[in-house]
């Protein structure tokens, strides 16, 4: 199968993590994460913000009214890697409580007001999760 978003995964990891166009400055990652069902390899490129104890992404996907398939995976398999500038990281995936996500979630729509259109879209609480290092 082959990954949409391999275009951007190529320019990332050419550029030490940062992509162009609409995305030039936003900090990126890669996730890595296994497919529940095919137990294939996935790589998925998302926004991100550090937290404390590690990194914050958002199953925002793009405002549509599901989950996107990372955030399946990571509820199977919560151990996995990022790549994170030049560097790959082990992390374990961590499910924001609802205080920890909403305090998290509106730092996120300060630093990129459009995520709050994901809300509106997608009609849908979106979970934030962090991503700790191992």
């Amino acid at each position: 199968m082959t990954n949409p978003n391999q275009d951007h995964i190529d320019e990332f990891r050419a550029n030490d993590g940062q992509l162009g166009g609409q995305l030039t400055g936003a900090p990126m990652l890669l996730l890595h994460h296994v497919g529940v069902k095919s137990g294939e390899e996935r790589i998925s490129p998302l926004t991100y913000q550090v937290v404390d104890s590690g990194y914050a992404v958002f199953a925002s996907n793009y405002g549509k009214t599901t989950h996107p398939a990372w955030f399946h995976n990571l509820q199977a398999n919560s151990s996995t890697t990022i790549e994170i500038g030049a560097d790959t990281v082990s992390v374990k995936a961590r499910f924001t409580d609802p205080e920890e996500r909403d305090r998290i979630f509106e730092e996120q729509v300060r630093a990129m007001p459009p995520f709050a259109d994901y809300v509106e879209s997608s009609g849908r609480v979106i979970p934030v999760v962090v991503l700790e290092r191992i």
